[in-house]
């Protein structure tokens, strides 16, 4: 059974940083990218990036690209998302998810979602 569990939401002041995880089980995590996405209230999901299990190639949307990053700790089967710089506009909650396609964030190509966790960012 896949299970992806996020972890490291909060509130933080514009400007401030965090860093999200999201730990993943269940599937053989070199057949799969991991990406992140949010959800802010009364919007659609939107894409922030993807790391490829297999190689550790990350992806971002070129709005994301420059204060969000994503790593990955094999060993540990986790992903993580740090972001930095945070404005109130990036108040959401944010999802770990997982699709057999790179690179392509759309949201109906990942498979798997955890549960998300709420970020917000006060002004």
């Amino acid at each position: 059974e896949v299970q992806l569990v996020e972890s490291g939401g909060g509130l933080v002041q514009a400007g401030g940083s965090l860093r999200l995880s999201c730990a993943a089980s269940g599937f053989t995590w070199d057949d799969y990218a991991i990406g992140w996405f949010r959800q802010a209230p009364g919007k659609e999901h939107e894409g922030i990036g993807c790391i490829d299990g297999g190689n550790g190639d990350t992806h971002y949307l070129d709005s994301m690209e420059g204060r969000f990053t994503i790593s990955s700790d094999s060993a540990k089967n986790t992903v993580y998302l740090q972001m930095n710089s945070l404005k109130p506009e990036d108040t959401a909650v944010y999802y770990c998810a997982v699709s057999r396609v790179f690179r392509i964030l759309r949201h109906d190509l990942y498979v798997y979602w955890g549960q998300g966790t709420q970020v917000t960012v006060s002004s």
